[in-house]
């Protein structure tokens, strides 16, 4: 694929795990247009067993939970959006980094904190907000990917689309049951 992506050509997946006591749920959200303000598909994938958090592993953890996902997909989309970073510094992998690695899609990380500072990412500002989301990429070229997330639609921080993939795997959560709860 070209360093430069053709956003009218894209069916665009926006990624995102909640972790929860029996598991996480992973998300997805397809979209065809940057600037489109409700998703074309919604899917979710309950996960019974994920690995452990290692820091400075992330990736070991969250990985698996977003290959299941993309697996529901009807398509292989041409771009995958998560929420995180793909490079946690220069020449440091991120999880997305490992996700293009694995599926060979161009991944755009859209992080709402900072790695180490972050000097690297694009910082980018949306909204009357006064911090940046921080915006890495792999497969296509930063500065486009943090235009494109720029674009998005939404007049805050974070933009609808990716909101709204974080709401889905929330609410797809399962509830825990209460210990006196006699029901399973």
């Amino acid at each position: 694929m070209s360093a430069s992506v053709n956003a009218q050509a894209l069916l665009i997946a926006a990624v995102d795990v909640c972790y929860h006591d029996h598991g996480a749920t992973a998300a997805a959200v397809l979209f065809e247009k940057w600037a489109d303000d409700q998703a074309k598909e919604q899917h979710l994938c309950h996960i019974s067993e994920v690995a452990d958090y290692q820091p400075g592993q992330f990736y070991r953890r969250e990985l698996p939970c977003v290959l299941a996902v993309l697996k529901l997909l009807p398509q292989a989309p041409a771009l995958i959006i998560i929420d995180g970073h793909v490079w946690l510094r220069p020449g440091e992998p991120g999880l997305g980094w490992h996700l293009h690695e694995a599926t060979g899609i161009p991944v755009v990380g859209v992080a709402k904190t900072s790695f180490d500072q972050s000097p690297h990412a694009a910082h980018v500002f949306r909204g009357d907000s006064m911090k940046p989301l921080f915006v890495t990429a792999a497969g296509m070229d930063q500065q486009d990917a943090a235009r494109h997330i720029q674009s998005m639609h939404g007049a805050f921080r974070l933009p609808t689309l990716l909101k709204s993939v974080d709401s889905l795997c929330r609410s797809g959560a399962p509830a825990a049951v209460a210990p006196d709860d006699p029901s399973p």
